[in-house]
């Protein structure tokens, strides 16, 4: 009993001062999600992307038509949600999206992405908006220009990718991340909790104003004579959108 008060003791000077106030604890570690009800498609990767429509032939004369802004403005009412439930990109303003930034988004996540346990489908459509363009150093007039390249218009709360499989969100968060800043217009990655709370501030502001003077009472009403000096899409969405 002696023997073992004197190996405690020295032990016990002997431990340096950091290692002498501890104590042992529970540790509550969490266990891994799963993923097994998920099913992985065959085509994991994202498809190639056509410059130039399909519709488009060798001997066709391409129809050059308006600028459509009106593509680019108001809400996307069909294609605003998770298809798989997990991961994306969700515009918020609207934009063009060109051939150029297909391919970024492609390679960009053929470069990142794990195809063993993970897939990536695309949420637009293929350029098929012609956009017209003239040479330099030619004088104005004389009709429309030539179709220089095609376009996808894209509103805000568009999905333009998903990004799904057997994986956290904190994995593909960076490289959709900077996918997101490389964009022509607004985007940010997002996950199912993210759109819910995007949705629920928009209810929040509309719920909550305290104000009756509203930009929707102020149109509606002519006050000061604000429709003469609006457009149609201003009177259609009240300010927003812009």
């Amino acid at each position: 009993m002696a023997l073992c008060n004197v190996v405690s003791k020295y032990c016990f000077l002997q431990r340096p001062a950091c290692q002498i106030v501890c104590s042992a604890g529970l540790k509550n570690i969490k266990m891994p999600p799963n993923y097994d009800h998920i099913v992985l498609p065959e085509k994991r990767r994202l498809r190639f992307v056509d410059k130039v429509p399909m519709f488009i032939s060798g001997n066709m004369k391409v129809p050059r038509t308006h600028k459509h802004l009106d593509l680019l403005r108001g809400p996307e009412e069909v294609h605003n949600y998770l298809i798989h439930n997990q991961y994306g990109i969700v515009a918020l303003k609207g934009g063009r999206m060109t051939y150029r930034h297909f391919e970024m988004i492609r390679y960009s996540i053929m470069r990142k992405l794990d195809i063993k346990k993970m897939f990536a489908v695309w949420r637009v459509d293929d350029p098929w908006l012609p956009v017209t363009k003239k040479g330099l150093g030619q004088r104005m007039g004389g009709g429309k220009g030539a179709v220089d390249h095609y376009v996808t218009p894209v509103r805000p709360g568009r999905i333009i990718i998903e990004v799904g499989g057997k994986g956290s969100y904190e994995e593909v968060l960076p490289y959709l991340r900077s996918i997101a800043l490389r964009m022509p217009f607004e985007c940010i990655p997002c996950n199912v909790q993210i759109l819910e709370d995007l949705k629920r501030e928009k209810d929040k502001e509309n719920t909550q104003n305290i104000n009756p003077y509203t930009t929707e009472y102020l149109i509606k009403n002519n006050v000061g004579n604000c429709q003469r000096w609006m457009n149609k899409m201003d009177l259609k969405y009240f300010g927003k959108y812009l």
